[in-house]
């Protein structure tokens, strides 16, 4: 497969999910290094995306969950947010629910915006490392049992 539409698909899918993003990547043979900076880049113009229509998105969440009389303060998820803030759910949210809903969930919560796109690029670019880390690992391990 050309180089341009594999890192063109790599880049697409990281907009969308970090976790297949990773696995087409090691699919097409691409570069480690090159699989970790395509994903972290298209997950990082999601966050960007994501943050700068964020007062819009904001209101939808709120409306949409909350209702137009209820206050955001009053669920679980901001009991979760005081306790880790902006640096626990940039870091976490590209692993556990990806990182464009990490930032709506950030931006309805009222994060600061800039300081949101810093800590999601974070642990965007720490989980694209370590989770890129771990498959070339694991795909080296497999071709050296299978030879």
């Amino acid at each position: 497969m050309d180089i341009i539409i594999s890192i063109t698909t790599v880049f697409i899918s990281s907009v969308i999910e970090l976790w297949l993003s990773i696995p087409l990547g090691l699919a097409f043979g691409l570069n480690p290094f090159l699989i970790v900076a395509v994903s972290a880049l298209g997950s990082v113009f999601a966050v960007f995306v994501v943050a700068t229509f964020g007062e819009s998105i904001r209101k939808w969440i709120i409306k949409k969950r909350y209702g137009e009389g209820n206050n955001i303060r009053k669920g679980s998820i901001y009991e979760v947010w005081n306790k880790y803030g902006t640096v626990g759910l940039g870091l976490l949210s590209p692993l556990l629910f990806g990182a464009p809903l990490g930032t709506a969930i950030g931006i309805a919560l009222g994060a600061r915006k800039n300081n949101l796109i810093i800590w999601m690029a974070l642990g965007i670019i720490l989980w694209s490392a370590m989770l890129t880390a771990a498959g070339t690992l694991g795909v080296m391990s497999f071709q050296t049992v299978t030879k």
